[in-house]
This record gives C-alpha cells, sequence and structure tokens, in this order.
C-alpha cells in the first residue's frame, strides 16, 4: 500500500450545515464528513466501529459524533472513541477545500 493519496470531490462546502455531517459513499466504503460550528472540515470511516451503524445519521456536538443507535462518541478531529460502547477509534482522512468544494484524501 502507498502513500498516495486520491482528493476525491464530495460535496460544496454550503452543503454541509454548521455541527452537522453527511454520508459519501465510494466504491464499497462509506465516509463520513463533518462540518463544526467554527465551519472546519473533517472526515472519517462511516460507520461505527462498535455495530456497523452509519455515523451521518447521528449529532454532531461540537467536536463528537454521537451514534445513533447505542450513543457511543467519537472525536471527529482524530477518531478516538470517547464513550462506550465505542471503544475502536475510527480512522480518520484528510479534508482539504477548494474553489468553494470539499474533498477528503483517500489511500489506495
Amino acid at each position: 500500500m502507498s502513500d498516495r493519496l486520491d482528493w476525491v470531490e464530495v460535496c460544496a462546502v454550503d452543503e454541509i450545515d454548521e455541527e452537522d455531517v453527511i454520508r459519501f459513499d465510494r466504491g464499497t466504503k462509506t465516509y463520513a464528513v463533518y462540518r463544526t460550528l467554527e465551519g472546519a472540515f473533517y472526515a472519517t470511516d462511516g460507520l461505527c466501529t462498535h455495530e456497523q451503524i452509519h455515523l451521518a445519521d447521528g449529532i454532531v456536538i461540537d467536536s463528537l459524533i454521537e451514534c445513533p443507535k447505542h450513543q457511543g462518541r467519537f472525536d471527529i478531529r482524530s477518531g478516538e472513541a470517547k464513550s462506550a460502547p465505542a471503544c475502536v477509534n475510527l480512522r480518520i482522512h484528510p479534508v482539504r477545500i477548494e474553489a468553494g468544494r470539499v474533498h477528503i484524501g483517500l489511500s489506495d
């Protein structure tokens, strides 16, 4: 596996509200892309590590995403599992903004 990133366009900046999350699917993988109240963007794998539930159906609170099924929480900036039953961290992905569009960096 190489360290090369494939930058993939997800959406327009204004398609994600502040303190919200959207789902982005590519091939067989699902990602979650977040916007904080401060306007920063983050991306993680899109499924909760506890029971593989889509995080985009959850709630963003400050810099945390809460899974809609069992309320496990993750830090969207680092992917760190912050409350049970979630105990395995999420994989994070780099984000960049170009010409008003959100892109996430995915490795091979």
